[in-house]
Parts: structure tokens; C-alpha cells; sequence
């Protein structure tokens, strides 16, 4: 049997508040689609800025692999923020993923998952995740 890689009690999304701009607005007056890619990215760097940038004088790039969205409901303009709710849904090595759903109290309007893999920009090549990155990306770790 394997150990989860968390208590589940202790799991927490991270939750990133972002205002919808009038320039997100397309001609049909909803959020467009590749408007959603900067609310994701916006909640992703602010989570992950959370974590050290450096350790023993080597820097802890991280690349995009792969996106994927799923577009639930059109978001309009409004003056109060949606939220961007993020958690890693897995923990290999050299990458991970988290998901995401763009919502109010009400209405989901996105759901999205990025693939992540650790960076050496000095070599170009993907590196592995150390341990004090494994253990950040725990605290934020629910199976899908």
C-alpha cells in the first residue's frame, strides 16, 4: 500500500483573486478564451512565487509542458474578482501538474491543468524537483 503524499486534512488550494478587465472582453461581451491563459498564469506565478527561487546558488526554473482547458460558461464583465483556484494533482521527479477552476460562489467557469517541469537554464535540460520543492508542492497536493 502506497503513503499518501499528504494528510488530506491538511490539503489546501491556493486561491488567487483576479479582477476581470474590461480589455479581457471580446466583441460577443464575454471573457476570450485566450484571456483565461493570463488568469491562470497570474494565480500560477503568485502560488509558486511563494517557494524559494534559489538554493545554493542554482536557480529553480520551471517550464510549461502543456496546458489544457475546459471552458464551463462565459464570464462577462464584472466589477467584483473571480477566484483561480489551484492544487497539484501529481508529483513525479521532474514534473508536476496543477489544476485549476476559474468560479464565484455560484457559477464555474473554467476548469485547466498545466504540466510543470523543473528547468537548469544554465544546461537548457529539465532537472529534478529537489525535496523543499516536493514538500511545497505537498502542501498543495489532492489525487484528481
Amino acid at each position: 500500500m502506497t503513503e499518501p503524499l499528504t494528510d488530506p486534512d491538511q490539503v489546501s488550494r491556493y486561491v488567487f483573486e483576479r479582477n476581470v478587465r474590461f480589455a479581457d472582453i471580446d466583441s460577443l461581451g464575454h471573457v476570450n478564451n485566450v484571456r483565461f491563459f493570463d488568469y491562470l498564469e497570474d494565480a500560477r506565478v503568485a502560488m509558486l512565487w511563494d517557494r524559494p527561487r534559489e538554493v545554493e546558488g542554482r536557480r529553480q526554473d520551471l517550464v510549461v509542458a502543456r496546458h489544457e482547458i475546459d471552458y464551463r460558461r462565459a464570464l462577462t464583465f464584472r466589477t467584483e474578482p473571480v477566484r483561480v483556484e489551484v492544487w497539484v494533482t501529481e508529483i513525479s521527479r521532474v514534473r508536476f501538474t496543477l489544476a485549476y477552476e476559474i468560479r464565484d460562489d455560484e457559477t464555474l467557469y473554467v476548469e485547466a491543468r498545466t504540466i510543470l517541469v523543473a528547468y537548469d537554464a544554465a544546461s537548457a535540460r529539465p532537472r529534478r524537483l529537489d525535496e523543499d520543492e516536493i514538500l511545497f508542492l505537498k502542501r498543495f497536493y489532492a489525487a484528481s
